[in-house]
């Protein structure tokens, strides 16, 4: 029978073990007092030896009011930066108010957590979140809070108990740190706030994605949102040309004006003049009455061609005079009309070769050309695939009366392995493909299309549909035990009822590394 000090090691971190971590971080405080080393030092006590998902050193300015983020753990710069709460404001705004800790059990079941830095998802309402005051005598200066998701209320109330200890350890460095840095500490805590506002103002709300290339699109769109300039939109097919002059329109100064769209490879070149341009009665069979063209109907507001590449020499011709004058006559008409316009175009085609090849007019290419914007194709937006990939199964769940809480491991794997010649438009398919033959809550290889199975990761080359499929499913229960078990294999392999040994041989055939699920934590 284990002795009790055994079972409470095994139920919850030894404290034992955590004894001379805190006897280095008293040590670190006699020797330089510097909160920087300091609170590094805790956070990773806390990461290595206390399993915390996430935790945040906040700091209370005094003039200001204001507490704010001065060290974290798992938290992005931007999620950070968001991390600013007003005195007596949410959960921490409160401990910094009253001075006395407060735990929540679930944070799910608690209205006054705010989220404000947007790091918690839905699956996260199970988390348990602490909130330690740090005092000096009867004044307050900051917090320290925790997200962890407990086993039981015993480990749960050790943490308490350990996290209060640590701030009365390091309270006197953190006074010291705000006498010396108060000022400074709030004005760089400011500068990435208003960063941080700044940078969600400019991001379109219709597009999805962070990756470098999208930030530079942003860019771009925040530069000439507010003015008439004429924007040149180049890109693959699919990766999302229209949502982009949608954006320039919406953020200009004529938002409140119409926005014409008009895809000029959609209809025969006899008729793309008439929609242009508009006709007078009795201009051409059928001409009953006078009828606006798109030009007209964009008249103090922004219209988008899309497919301009595919014009025709003459539309082309035509097209150059409303460049220039902004000025057209209806067809069968003498009558000149003027518009105040703005002209967004989009084109998938090498412009500056169908130039050289007489395809495409010089002078209107340069017309066209004045602030030209390349989107990057998906297969280069690296992360983005798997946010677009959590849109779209949110958006498709819905509409098919789903509930689908995740992507599996091997199915991401091979969402991003993949080259989308098709770009956006055709992760979208698969996604609502996969939804669609989704049977539980979670979308794996085997709901995506044929082309998806990578034969260089699942070993299906030259197989049978169905043996191609007994394949993908194996892969899949190989990759989500070694997940849970953090890469051991004896553990993963009794999981799935097999030996080491044949787990090994499987795992050899798949070209599956165990190590590079050491250090996976599941939630």
């Amino acid at each position: 029978m284990n002795s009790p000090v055994v079972k409470e090691c095994e139920d919850m971190v030894c404290r034992a073990k955590i004894l001379p971590l805190l006897y280095k971080l008293g040590d670190s405080i006699t020797e330089c007092d510097d909160l920087q080393e300091t609170s590094q030092l805790l956070l990773k006590i806390m990461e290595d030896h206390l399993e915390i998902r996430s935790a945040m050193l906040t700091l209370y300015h005094k003039t200001t009011g204001t507490i704010f983020i001065h060290e974290s753990l798992g938290l992005t710069e931007e999620e950070k930066a968001r991390g600013v709460y007003n005195l007596g404001e949410g959960i921490t705004g409160k401990v910094v108010e009253t001075g006395k800790a407060i735990i929540v059990p679930k944070i799910g079941e608690e209205p006054a957590f705010l989220n404000r830095t947007r790091s918690r998802h839905e699956n996260d309402s199970d988390y348990s979140f602490l909130c330690i005051p740090i005092h000096r005598g009867h004044v307050v200066l900051g917090t320290i809070s925790v997200e962890k998701l407990y086993a039981s209320p015993e480990v749960l109330s050790a943490d308490v108990e350990l996290l209060t200890f640590i701030a009365a350890l390091i309270a006197q460095t953190v006074e010291l740190y705000l006498i010396k840095n108060e000022e400074k500490t709030y004005w760089e805590s400011e500068n990435r706030r208003l960063k941080e506002a700044l940078k969600k103002k400019f991001h379109p709300s219709n597009i999805i994605g962070n990756s470098s290339g999208m930030e530079e699109i942003y860019a771009m769109i925040e530069k000439i949102a507010k003015t008439r300039i004429t924007v040149l939109i180049l890109g693959e097919s699919g990766c999302g040309k229209e949502l982009v002059a949608n954006a320039i329109h919406y953020n200009s100064a004529v938002a409140d004006g119409p926005f014409i769209k008009f895809n000029c490879a959609a209809l025969p070149e006899s008729i793309i003049e008439s929609e242009l341009f508009g006709h007078e009665k009795g201009s051409f069979t059928g001409a009953d009455s006078v009828r606006k063209g798109r030009f007209e109907e964009a008249d103090g507001g922004t219209i988008f061609l899309d497919e301009v590449g595919e014009l025709s020499l003459p539309m082309q011709a035509k097209l150059l005079r409303v460049l220039q004058e902004r000025t057209f006559e209806r067809v069968g008409g003498n009558k000149t009309i003027q518009v105040n316009i703005r002209i967004l175009a989009a084109t998938n085609r090498d412009l500056p070769q169908m130039v050289k090849d007489g395809r495409f007019r010089e002078d209107l290419y340069y017309r066209l050309n004045v602030f030209p914007m390349t989107l990057p194709p998906l297969r280069e937006r690296g992360s983005d695939i798997i946010t677009l990939c959590d849109h779209f199964v949110l958006k498709f769940a819905k509409e098919n009366n789903k509930t689908i809480s995740r992507i599996s491991t091997p199915a991401l794997q091979m969402l991003m392995n993949y080259s989308w010649p098709g770009n956006i438009r055709e992760l979208e398919n698969v996604i609502e493909r996969a939804v669609v033959l989704c049977e539980d809550s979670v979308i794996h290889g085997y709901n995506l299309p044929p082309s998806l199975q990578d034969a260089t990761i699942t070993g299906t080359s030259e197989q049978s549909p169905l043996e191609s499929k007994i394949k993908t499913i194996e892969y899949e229960y190989i990759v989500d035990a070694l997940k849970n078990a953090q890469g051991n294999m004896s553990e993963a392999a009794e999981n799935l009822g097999m030996t080491r040994r044949m787990l090994g041989l499987r795992m050899k055939r798949f070209r599956i590394e165990y190590k590079q699920f050491r250090g996976i934590k599941v939630v």
